[in-house]
């Protein structure tokens, strides 16, 4: 389908991510830079159940969050029954997003362990969730390649589940640092039968210049609010900016409220001011039962997916923590937080992607692992 995506991954740009509040770069020691998770297991691939039972086998992203039961959804992005996105064969099933389900703890002597996949009763074939392009026309008539999930949310009071995505325009786009994957739209899909979601007709234009900073979002709950941590697409140097909006009126734009600075002090209601500058990938933030906040994401300046805490999320967030680095894992990206993890020792579990090419553009690898580390 000569699908060109996230194209720096391997030859990650030496533009800073330095956050507004100071970024930790690399510790390095002989034998390469220092890291806090250790590889636990690899989840999906071709030689694995999440092929023979659901078909599940090259796919990336592994996005988790608590289900409106109380066990967990993992959003993955392209998914094959290939061990990568070119196959061979071709056709190769392209689906996108898909997910897999599990009430397994991660912190279990096996890890994360998968037991079922949405819209499946058993095993067999798991579909994607939504309407999606694929190189043609997504919903409202609008050229789309592909739809890639960037977080869920459920809501035990109603039974709901939400999913932020992007409609992707271009996997490589001309910027001004070099190319740039593109979305079109950053958009929200729900369900209340926990299996098929409807995306909604709203939408969250990106800019001409593909520089929105509202494309890639987390979402967070904490009491009545929903927070929104939020990036530019295609993992651009730009700022991240933090919204919150009432649980119930995710559907209303205009209700959505800016964490802002106003020249004197930060407060709620104004346009948003960024919390921390970079370039960033995927951001994923989660509250921790213990109030603990903690962010991770990739820094794209040295390669690594690292985290911050903060005591809420309009507080002061930490320098970062290198938690797994390219000499662990090549081609690197994502590093999403599972919400059980906890401040205990060895107690942080990284969903994290690899995607491995050789020079010409061929795939080694192309899968998502499960990494434990401390916050």
């Amino acid at each position: 389908m000569g699908m060109r995506r996230r194209t720096f991954i391997g030859r990650l740009a030496a533009v800073g991510a330095a956050g507004a509040l100071g970024s930790a770069g690399a510790v390095l020691t002989a034998a390469g830079p220092a890291q806090a998770a250790a590889w636990k297991k690899r989840l999906t691939g071709a030689d694995l159940d999440t092929n023979s039972r659901w078909r599940v086998a090259g796919t990336d992203l592994g996005i988790p969050y608590v289900l409106e039961n109380g066990s967990i959804g993992y959003l993955f992005g392209d998914t094959f029954n290939t061990p990568w996105p070119e196959g061979p064969p071709l056709p190769n099933d392209w689906r996108s997003p898909v997910m897999l389900r599990s009430a397994i703890h991660p912190g279990a002597p096996g890890g994360v362990v998968f037991d079922s996949a949405a819209r499946v009763a058993g095993n067999g074939r798991a579909p994607e969730l939504m309407h999606n392009g694929h190189h043609g026309i997504g919903i409202d008539g609008l050229p789309e390649v592909t739809v890639i999930p960037n977080d869920g949310i459920s809501f035990p009071e109603t039974g709901r589940q939400l999913i932020s995505y992007m409609s992707i325009e271009n996997w490589n786009s001309a910027g001004p640092a070099g190319p740039h994957w593109r979305s079109r739209y950053a958009g929200l899909a729900y369900s209340d039968n926990g299996n098929d979601f409807v995306r909604t007709p709203l939408k969250w234009w990106n800019s001409p210049d593909n520089r929105d900073p509202f494309q890639m979002w987390t979402m967070q709950r904490a009491g009545d609010h929903v927070y929104v941590f939020s990036v530019r697409a295609g993992r651009q140097n730009g700022p991240m900016m933090l919204r919150r909006v009432r649980w119930d009126r995710l559907f209303y734009p205009e209700s959505y409220e800016g964490w802002g600075w106003n020249g004197a002090n930060w407060g709620w209601g104004r346009p948003c001011t960024a919390i921390l500058t970079g370039r960033f990938g995927e951001p994923s933030v989660r509250r921790l039962a213990d109030g603990t906040w903690v962010m991770s994401y990739l820094n794209c300046q040295n390669g690594c997916v690292v985290t911050r805490t903060a005591s809420g999320p309009d507080q002061a967030w930490t320098a970062e923590k290198i938690q797994v680095t390219s000499w662990q894992e090549p081609g690197l990206y994502g590093g999403f937080i599972h919400p059980w993890s906890s401040r205990d020792a060895n107690d942080l579990h990284l969903m994290v992607s690899k995607w491995t090419r050789t020079p010409d553009g061929r795939s080694t690898a192309y899968h998502v692992s499960q990494f434990v580390g401390s916050v």
